[in-house]
Formats: structure tokens, sequence, C-alpha cells
């Protein structure tokens, strides 16, 4: 297994035994064909900056620079032109769901806002979610082998259930109205996506 990240070497606390570490430039095609061969899914999980150390941080770069999603998903699929039997696989936002048939999360101030008070994210955060779903749909302009993996609004470490609903374009809610998973089903979720594709050239949600 090979993980790609912004360097090629891991910090201390993320070394793995049996994966192998290579740096890339996520904005440079030429940078991501440098790591394909041999890579049967490419999964990227891209953020400006690093929310797992910083995430003030991550959401000041966001806002500075909503467009480098599309940046990242021109140079993702300009890079699998040279691979095309690779898949993609791209972890993006909730911002991109559709809240009923046709509206746009993203596309509504009033109804991002609500959503961004809720997770005290601040509000111009709304620029960088209307980024992530350019980004995606930049990705459905291709004919490329990628999914979009849009997770709950509400993200965050928890327990591993395994009970959780798959759903495409428009947020799962539960019985409470809430879109909310923890941050271990959406990787189970991810990982049966890659052992078990259900959705290429499509994206998929999940929430309990």
């Amino acid at each position: 297994m090979s993980a790609v990240t912004r360097s090629s070497r891991p910090q201390a606390d993320e070394k793995r035994e049996n994966i192998t570490w290579a740096g890339v430039d996520v904005l440079d095609a030429a940078s991501i064909v440098a790591v394909l061969p041999g890579l049967d899914v490419l999964i990227s999980t891209y953020q400006p900056g690093n929310a797992a150390k910083d995430f003030e941080d991550t959401v000041r770069r966001s806002i500075a620079d909503p467009a480098v999603h599309s940046t990242a998903a021109r140079a993702l699929l300009k890079a699998l032109e040279s691979h095309p039997r690779t898949r993609l696989i791209v972890v993006g936002g909730a911002g991109s769901l559709e809240t009923e048939p046709g509206l746009v999360l993203a596309d509504s101030d009033a109804r991002m806002h609500a959503s961004l008070d809720g997770i005290g994210v601040p509000r111009a955060y709304a620029a960088a979610a209307r980024g992530a779903r350019d980004g995606l749909n930049v990705l459905r302009t291709s004919n490329r082998l990628w999914t979009y993996f849009s997770p709950a609004e509400e993200i965050a470490p928890g327990e591993h259930t395994g009970r959780f609903r798959t759903g495409g374009d428009q947020v799962v809610r539960d019985a409470e109205g809430r879109s909310r998973i923890s941050a271990e089903d959406a990787a189970v979720a991810l990982v049966d996506e890659v052992e078990l594709p259900r959705f290429v050239q499509r994206r998929f949600t999940i929430g309990y």
C-alpha cells in the first residue's frame, strides 16, 4: 500500500508497517503521475493545510482560496489520462449535497449559514463549500473512473457502529433531522467503496 502526502516523510505518529510513503503536489499533474504506477485506486483527501493538526488554519486557507478544489480536480484528472484504469476517489464535503431535489446546500446562504453555525465554523467558510462543489462539477465533466464521497454534515471521531445509510446526491438525515456520521464509520464506507465499487462516475454520501 502506498501513502501519498505533501511530504515523503510521515509524521512520527503516522508511521505504519507495510506502507510506502511518497511526496506529491496534488495541484501538479506531473507530480501525481509519478506516483500512479502500480495503483489500482487513488484516494484524495486533499484539503488546504492540515485540519488534524490545526483546524483553524485549514479553515482560513480554505476561505482564502476556494478555487483550489477545482485546481486539484483538474490536476488529478489530467494525471489519470496516462493511467485510465486507475480509479480515483475524492473525499469532499457535504456542501454540494442536495437538501431537496435540485436544491444544493452550498447554493443557499441561509441553509449554508445555518449548517455552519451548527458545527461552529465561520460563515465565511460557505465560499470554501462552494469551491468544493465546483471541484465535484469538474469531475462530473470527465470520463475517468472517479467517485466523489461526501460524508455527512457533522463528522467527528466517535463510535464504529457499522450501521449507517448510504445515499446519492441528497443529504441523509437521522430521525432527529441531523446529518451526522462518525469518522470511524465514514472510513468503513470509504474502504467498502474501494473494495466493492458501486459509485463509479457518481457521488455518494452516508449518514445515520
